[in-house]
């Protein structure tokens, strides 16, 4: 699986680096991030998603809290094909 580097929390310590990588040959995502809270978790599901979805969380999936500077990181449609500079990458 080819992966790219798309950005890491600028200013991260060396034992919380949330990061995201793209998986050049299918376009998801891998995530590491913070794990959500048990109380994160139970608001995710009293808001739920859509009607007669379960809202339990299986065994082979989790909840990550995505800090707000790591969207700069997510490719957009309009990016064409643009990477975020060198300086805010590492």
């Amino acid at each position: 699986m080819p992966l790219e580097f798309l950005g890491i929390i600028p200013d991260t310590p060396t034992d919380e680096s949330p990061t995201i990588w793209r998986d050049t040959e299918t376009g998801d995502l891998l995530i590491q991030s913070y794990k959500a809270t048990d109380e994160e978790v139970r608001a995710c599901q009293e808001i739920g998603s859509i009607p007669g979805h379960s809202t339990d969380v299986p065994e082979h999936e989790t909840v990550i809290r995505l800090p707000a500077v790591m969207l700069n990181y997510i490719p957009r449609p309009d990016d064409n094909g643009e990477k975020a500079s060198a300086a805010t990458r590492a």
